[in-house]
């Protein structure tokens, strides 16, 4: 419908164009619109005219627009169908009309139109229809008025309409278009080897061609239908053309030759199938087109106009190439006419651009291997004909040899570098006709050069790709064959392979290696050289042995560019500055490898990895060139050249030079590698021509070290390297090799050269370890198949044939270690030996089963050996064995490993070695143990930490064998439980030996091992075998250090010497603390006693249960009690250790140390504190430090076992301690400053000694201990010692003395005068840190014991609390008024929460308490409190501090304690107030003139207390807390309060009295000022004011008022009176407020005059 809609749109548009000046055209437009709608179908509208005509009409009048809209119409309507084909003619004479008009647009849509013909149903049958219409083409391409682009339009339709004609041919004739390719010119853009590989692959579908020409005559046929004879008249008409006639049929004169040529070769290389097939146009081909073909292909005369054009002989050369490409088979003759004619240009004086032309064209047939080998076939091998491929090759190789006289050749060689290069980049070469220019010049010669090139590598890589045809097929056999490769060819290709070789392979390798040792341009060299090796590849596997040895030897003269030695004078005598930088030999070696030398070695290893089993003798040709590679490879002075000199120098090295050389040596490598796919005879050759390389070599090799001889090293060196590939890569058929090789070895290790034998040695090392980690040995593991009887026969004799020959090929690669060690004479050799047995061990030790007991003897000799390198070898062989191996050993040997290694732990050759091997003493018990761990379960005897056995039920039991089986392998299970005993019994006698080894190392290090092996593996050890370790090992170890380090010298050691200063020898410095045999033995005794005490905290329980432990203990307890008195210092704190950590780990567990256990240990702490001990104050401080440390420990870990008698008995070993403080502890704490280790050991200790619940008597005993550390006053001589001794003497700085006349202050001593002071404890800084700790566990403390000793607390307190006036700046007053605070403030707290006291407490232990609490009121506030004390170090801040601390205090006392409800006697509140009115009174009672001298501070407590009378008195905030002790209180205070006050004032009357007129202190002011200001503010309870002095008639007046009540106000009324008069204006204002509320009070604001 789409197409109607157009159609009728196209009709509106020619109407609305004709309707002015053609009405009837416009008339059939709109008839043809009506007639439209009526139509469906395209097909009814080729069946009306109507539609047609009116467009025909449009095209008639000859206007251009109509012409234009007319022929779009036609064109649809053909392109639809619409048209019938009887108006073909018409339209086809309407078109020639149109082409003769001269409007451009109409004839581009007349040639459309034909076009659209020729592709549609309308497609002309006829030859007048056809002719007419090709003809109209060729007109307008040939009218010299047609536009250029009419021309082209017109050219192209021709030929589109060429090839539909010949397509629709060749479907008339029923041919099978499609199926032969067509044979198009070949573009030479890319690289020869890429033109092969698609010629081959074209090649394919082009043998179905030669099938289907293969049946001869009888495929083709005479009779030709109408279409067939219709494209045989327009092809002679094309052949009439291209020769320069006129075409008949197509009424044509004449067109240009050219085109008609270039339709021909069109028609010639597109529709092969209608030549071979039709025998009129075969007919024609052979006559007409070939005698075209030859008269233009003539140069023997001059070519005038168009012919000599180069475009025209380009044409007549590819129609010429596609016939011979295409038809040669039919036309024999022809084809080798042209052929002859095609060579004989290339020798002929002709132009540059004619010889390139014929070169193509020759090029082109070189690189197709169909056409090679059909031409070499129809011509060469044909005895009657001309060898035409030889002489192409001959005519190549002639111009390729142009270059040796060529003047140019140079530029030329370099042009064609460049030409190969851009091929290689893809980028295509255009050639200029004018060859005038000398540059075009050269690039024509080197255009041509290339051409001869690529045709000569094209038959290279035809010969080859025939060749690998002729092994598809099997007419050859591949050189990797298995089987024997016979020395006869047959087969119709690898004949025609053999004979192309023959005939050509000299003339190839003369061209190639003359243009490849002249070439340098990577691209072309890298051309040639694949030539190379596709023509050798094919040499050998055609068994052509001139050319392959031929081809083989020109290719090594370009790999390895060896300088000559004019070469190597000429650089040294052009480069005389490098002689002091370079020596001379280093110049004679260097060696240039240039990209060339890097690409054929390349080639060469392709090469020899494809034919390596062809080489034969030609191997040692490769070897020595290989051999040179490696040489250059391995040199320091070698290098690789680079291509472009432009490149800085560091870039070239670092991009090309390394990764050149790495590249040829992993090729190098791989060579060898490769041998695994040869030949097992063709490996026996390699390593045979390998073996003669290095036998040249090795006669000359010690004779000096020249060039020469570097050399003839280095390709030893390259024999037994590549040897050593060939091994790796043979391993799993190495039997046959490994003798030969070997032996080779072996023989090189008797070299005189040391370089040599080192080089054997290694290549030894490498084979050895390659055939052990080869597959084939595998890890041993004997097998118990579950299978039927003749299963399990069959599998146990294939195992023993396995092992068998496992066996013998184990011996056979060990062996040769054992005769190199056993049979050089010198330690290298020995050492080599060593070192090999060492990376075999290492890297393939697990792997090893028949040969360990030749391995361990060569081992055991090893170890008496004198050589210290030979001795640290074998170690480190058993190293690995006891490390890694002992897994894999049979369990025969493993005693045999035990001894091994003691004899290495006894060597004296090297310390570091004997120290080590008992690590491996350890690992061995390690792996023993886990034999235990896992053998049978009845058998072994597993405790935990309680001794408990675990039992194990048949399913656990079964699963640990599971287990054991899973983790261990075999060889393990052998060894049953009395074998495992016996090792370790073997490893324990071993390291009890070590324990009394003379070397102090040695034996640290056996004691450290055999306790750490207990103590890791002793719960899987019996009882029987742990009492054999305990009386054989353990206690005779003990005994025997302790023996050696009482009877061991104590002279000083001197280092070892180390040289001379001065004349005099100088010594390496020995710390001092093991600079003696008894330090040293002193110090294995600690690790014996440190050993004992792991096995006690992981096995005392279990230790208990063995026979007679109990003696074992009581001994070893003896012994640590004379190891703390008569040993030194590290052995008796090894000795406390021992113990402790027996406590530590066993105590806080139930039943795990029995009290006589813990009872003998506090009986060895008190019998040591008892006795003096016999060594330095120093070390005796630091062995009561550990006591002290342990007693704490102890009673923290075992304090539920205490009772009260052990307990008293620990207090008495603290005292103890105590006791033997000397007087160098005070001078310690006076010379340093801080507390002696024992006392800060003791404040460590003392918060861990709080008794128990169910010992809460001991409370007091410690409580009162503490208290005897803190000062105490002097007591009489007669005293008690111990408490004379306890007694603390308080230090004065300054040395001055004070004594106070109060019983409660202290005295202090002279400082200066050391016989002054008693022997016992520092005494204030001991004291400051004892107080906090003193008042913590008092506050802890129960009930009844805290008033039992409250009071004598609170005495010590107050002792300490007094020394402020002695030593203000101390700070153990500060620290005891804290305490003391918080000790009330603890007993205040606990009254408020249980609102009263204690009902559990009796009443005179409370009167006592507060009895003292208001002594040391009475004394410190008094006596130290607001008090100018003189002090000289204390600072601003300092001061503030004491003042807020006095401050505090007088806070707990008036806001705590006298405002709670405590149970204080009333003679007890009434000395507490009175403590503070005195503290009250000092301002007031201090002459005015020392008033102005007392400090602010002072004032400022005087207020303070006198504040604390008026609160106390007050009631303002205490209505509903007011009770009877609070009533009681503030009638004491009120009394207290007003005398005071009724005092202050009137010493302020008095003092202002007797100044006069100077005014009063500061002080003195504000106290009259406080106490005016307080006395108005201060309202009483009811019932205090009951207790102020006043007249009955007051009191019942005070009475009956609601109002707040004042009347102490009323007693001091008379003060008031007399203050009026004051010259101080503030004090009158204030009396006149307080007179005002004396009237308030007595109502006398209610009176007036007027009432």
């Amino acid at each position: 419908m789409a197409f109607m809609a157009v159609l009728e749109s196209d009709l509106r548009a020619l109407s609305a164009e004709a309707r002015r000046r053609y009405p009837a055209v416009k008339d059939g437009a709109e008839h043809a619109i009506l007639k439209l709608r009526s139509l469906s179908s395209p097909t009814e509208i080729a069946h009306n005219e109507d539609i047609l005509r009116i467009f025909l009409m449009a095209c008639e009048v000859r206007s251009v627009k109509l012409s234009v809209i007319g022929l779009s119409c036609l064109q649809k309507l053909i392109s639809h169908d619409a048209v019938a084909p009887s108006a073909l003619k018409e339209i086809l004479s309407t078109l020639k009309d149109h082409a003769e008009m001269a409007d451009e647009s109409v004839q581009l849509k007349t040639l459309q139109t034909i076009l659209i013909i020729y592709q549609s149903r309308l497609h002309p049958d006829t030859e007048d229809n056809m002719a007419q219409a090709l003809g109209i083409c060729l007109r307008l391409l040939e009218n010299n008025r047609s536009s250029d682009s009419v021309r082209n339009t017109a050219a192209a339709t021709f030929r589109q309409a060429v090839a539909l004609v010949f397509d629709h041919m060749v479907c008339a004739e029923s041919l099978p278009l499609g199926k032969f390719g067509s044979g198009g010119y070949t573009s030479r853009t890319s690289s020869v080897t890429v033109d092969i590989n698609r010629n081959i692959n074209r090649s394919e579908c082009q043998s179905l061609e030669h099938e289907f020409i293969s049946g001869g005559q009888s495929l083709m046929r005479e009779t030709l239908t109408k279409a067939g004879k219709l494209g045989l008249r327009l092809l002679e008409d094309l052949t009439a053309l291209a020769a320069g006639g006129s075409a008949i049929w197509l009424r044509v004169n004449s067109i240009q030759r050219t085109f008609a040529l270039d339709i021909l070769e069109f028609v010639l290389s597109n529709y092969v199938v209608v030549f071979r097939t039709l025998v009129s146009y075969e007919q024609v081909l052979r006559h007409q087109i070939c005698s075209l073909l030859m008269t233009s292909l003539r140069t023997n005369a001059e070519l005038e106009g168009e012919a000599g054009e180069p475009s025209f002989r380009r044409l007549v050369l590819r129609s010429v190439a596609h016939i011979i490409r295409l038809y040669s088979s039919s036309l024999i003759t022809e084809c080798e006419v042209f052929l002859s004619m095609l060579v004989k240009v290339t020798s002929m004086d002709l132009p540059l651009w004619h010889q390139i032309l014929v070169l193509e064209i020759l090029r082109g047939f070189c690189v197709e291997a169909r056409t090679l080998r059909i031409l070499f076939q129809n011509f060469d091998m044909h005895p009657k004909n001309t060898n035409i491929v030889e002489g192409m090759v001959k005519a190549l190789a002639r111009v390729v040899s142009s270059l040796q006289v060529q003047e140019t050749s140079e530029e030329s060689l370099a042009a064609v570098a460049g030409m190969f290069s851009s091929k290689a980049k893809g980028i295509e070469w255009s050639l200029d006709n004018d060859a005038s220019n000398a540059a075009v010049l050269v690039a024509s010669e080197a255009h041509a050069i290339t051409l001869a090139v690529e045709g000569l590598l094209g038959v290279v890589f035809t010969v080859a790709t025939l060749t690998d045809e002729a092994m598809d097929v099997g007419e050859l056999e591949s050189p990797r064959c298995d089987s024997d490769i016979s020395a006869k060819c047959s087969g119709k290709t690898a004949l025609l392979c053999i004979s192309m070789v023959d005939s050509l392979w000299l003339t190839i390798l003369d061209a190639l290696s003359l243009i490849l040792s002249r070439s340098q341009g990577e691209a072309i060299v890298l051309e040639i050289l694949k030539g190379y090796q596709a023509f050798t590849q094919a040499c050998g596997v055609l068994r052509a042995v001139e050319p392959l040895n031929s081809f083989l030897a020109s290719l090594c003269k370009f790999t390895v560019n060896i300088p000559s030695e004019a070469e190597r004078r000429s650089n040294a005598l052009q480069s005389p500055g490098s002689r002091r930088s370079e020596p001379l030999v280093d110049q004679r070696d260097s060696i240039v490898l240039t990209p060339k030398n890097v690409q054929a070695l390349r080639t060469l290893f392709n090469i020899a990895h494809r034919l390596h089993n062809m080489l034969g003798p030609s191997w040692v040709l490769v070897l020595e060139t290989l051999a040179a590679l490696d040489r250059a490879i391995h040199s320091p002075h070698a290098v690789t050249q680079e291509v472009s000199t432009t490149v800085p120098k560091l870039t070239r090295e670092s991009s090309s030079q390394y990764s050149d050389f790495n590249v040829l040596s992993s090729l190098n490598s791989q060579l060898f590698e490769s041998s695994a796919l040869m030949h097992i005879s063709a490996v026996k050759s390699l390593l045979c021509a390998l073996c003669e390389l290095s036998h040249q070599c090795i006669p000359g090799t010690s004779s000096g070290f020249g060039q020469t001889s570097n050399q003839k090293v280095g390709s030893i060196s390259f024999s037994v390297e590549r040897m050593i590939s060939i091994l790796v890569s043979n391993l799993h058929r190495v039997e046959p090799l490994w003798d030969q090789i070997v032996t080779y070895f072996l023989e090189l290790t008797n070299s005189s050269n040391q370089h040599l034998r080192n080089m054997a040695l290694d290549a030894l090392d490498q084979s050895i370890c390659a055939v052990l980690g080869s597959d084939r040995f595998q890890e041993y593991i004997p097998s118990k198949p579950h299978t039927a009887s003749d299963d399990v026969r069959t599998v146990v004799l294939n195992m023993e044939a396995i092992n068998s020959e496992l066996r013998s090929l184990e011996c056979a690669v060990i062996s040769p270690l054992r005769v190199l060690y056993f049979s050089s004479q010198s330690t290298d050799g020995r050492v080599g030996a060593l070192k090999i047995l060492l990376h075999v061990l290492e890297r393939h030790g697990e792997k090893l089963h028949y040969s360990w007991p030749d391995i361990l003897e060569m081992l055991r000799c090893v170890a008496d050996a004198s050589e210290k390198d030979l001795v640290t070898l074998g170690f480190q062989s058993l190293r690995v064995i006891m490390n890694d191996g002992l897994s894999t050993i049979p369990a025969d040997c493993l005693h045999v490993c035990i001894d091994v290694t003691g004899a290495y732990s006894a060597q004296k050759t090297e310390l570091n070695i004997s120290l080590t091997a008992i690590g491996l003493l350890w690992t061995t018990t390690d792996f023993i143990a886990k034999g235990l761990l896992h053998g049978p379960a009845e058998e072994i005897e597993v405790m935990d930490m309680n001794s408990t056995p675990k039992q194990m039920d048949g399913e656990r039991k079964e699963e640990q064998t599971l287990n054991f089986a899973d983790k261990f392998d075999n060889q393990s299970l052998l060894m049953n439980r009395v074998d495992s005993d016996r090792l370790l019994f073997s490893v324990f006698s071993l390291l009890q030996k070590l324990a009394g080894d003379e070397r102090p190392e040695v034996r640290n290090s056996a004691v450290r091992t055999l306790f750490q092996t207990l103590g890791s593996h002793g719960q899987k050890l019996s009882k029987s075998m742990w009492e054999d370790c305990l009386w054989k090992y353990v206690f005779p170890i003990l005994d025997r250090a302790s023996h050696m380090a009482e009877t061991s010298s104590k002279d000083e050691w001197q280092g070892k010497e180390l040289g001379t200063r001065g004349g005099k020898a100088v010594h390496m410095l020995i710390h001092h603390s093991r600079n003696t045999a008894q330090k040293q033995w002193d110090e294995t005794l600690v690790l014996v006693l440190g050993g004992i005490a792991r096995l006690l905290r992981s096995f005392f329980p279990f230790l208990r249960s063995l026979s007679n432990f109990s003696s074992g203990w009581e001994s070893l307890l003896l012994f640590v009690k004379n190891s703390i008195l008569h040993g030194s210092k590290e052995v008796a704190l090894a000795a406390i250790n021992c113990l402790q950590t027996t406590v530590n780990s066993h105590s806080s567990k139930q039943g795990n140390l029995p009290m006589p256990y813990l009872q003998s240990i506090l009986d060895v702490y008190e019998s040591v504190l008892q006795k003096s001990p016999n060594y330095s104050d120093n070390a005796a401080s630091k062995v009561k430090q550990e006591i002290l440390h342990g007693l704490g420990e102890l009673y923290m870990q075992a304090q539920m076992m205490f009772d009260d008698g052990t307990y008293k008995q620990l207090l008495g070993i603290i005292r103890l301690v105590v006791k033997q403080s000397k007087m160098d502890n005070d001078n310690f704490e006076v010379e340093f400053g801080h507390v002696p280790p024992v006392q800060r050991m003791m404040l460590e200790i003392l918060p861990l000694l709080r008794p128990a619940g169910h010992i809460p008597a001991m409370w007091l005993l410690l409580l009162q201990d503490l208290l005897q550390y803190l000062p105490r006053p002097d007591s009489p001589k007669e005293d008690n010692e111990d408490e004379a001794d306890l007694m603390i003497k308080p230090e004065t700085p300054n040395g001055t003395v004070s004594k106070s006349p109060n019983k409660t202050e202290a005295s202090s001593l002279s400082a200066g005068s050391p016989t002054s002071i008693v022997a016992g404890i520092p005494s204030y800084l001991f004291a400051e840190k004892l107080i906090p700790l003193l008042v913590d566990l008092f506050l802890h403390s129960p009930a009844v014991e805290k008033y039992s000793i409250f009071p004598e607390v609170v005495q010590g307190l107050c002792r300490c609390m007094t020394t402020r006036r002695d030593s203000p700046d101390g700070t153990l007053w500060r620290s005891a008024v804290e305490g003391f605070n918080n000790i009330l403030l603890d007993e205040v707290n606990k009254l408020a929460v249980n609102s009263g006291p204690d009902p559990t407490i009796s009443k005179p232990a409370k009167m006592r308490v507060w009895k003292e609490v208001a002594d040391v009121y009475e004394i410190f506030l008094v006596g130290y409190c607001g008090r100018a004390l003189p002090s000289k170090s204390l600072s601003d801040m300092a001061l503030k501090a004491d003042e807020a601390l006095e401050m505090t205090i007088l806070n707990i006392l008036g806001d705590k304690i006298l405002r709670e409800q405590i149970d204080a006697p009333t003679d007890i509140l009434q000395r507490l107030v009175l403590t503070l009115d005195r503290c009250a009174s000092r301002t007031c009672s201090l002459p005015i003139e020392t008033v102005e001298l007392m400090p602010s501070h002072c004032s400022r407590f005087s207020l303070t207390c006198l504040q604390k009378l008026f609160s106390l008195s007050s009631c303002n905030s205490e209505a509903n807390n007011w009770n009877s002790k609070r009533s009681e209180v503030s009638k004491i205070s009120i009394m207290v309060l007003m005398a005071r006050c009724e005092q202050i004032l009137n010493r302020f009357l008095i003092d202002e009295n007797d100044i006069g007129e100077r005014p009063l202190p500061t002080a003195r002011l504000e106290e009259i000022i406080f106490i005016l200001k307080e006395l108005a503010r201060l309202v009483i309870h009811p019932e205090t004011a009951s207790v102020l002095p006043l007249h009955p008639y007051l009191r019942k007046g005070l009475a009956e008022e609601d109002q707040d009540k004042r009347p102490h106000l009323l007693i001091l009324f008379p003060s008031f009176c007399e203050l009026v008069i004051s010259r101080e204006a503030r004090v009158r204002e204030l009396v006149q407020v307080l007179l005002r509320l004396i009237a308030t009070e007595l109502s006398l604001q209610k009176i007036g005059v007027t009432s």
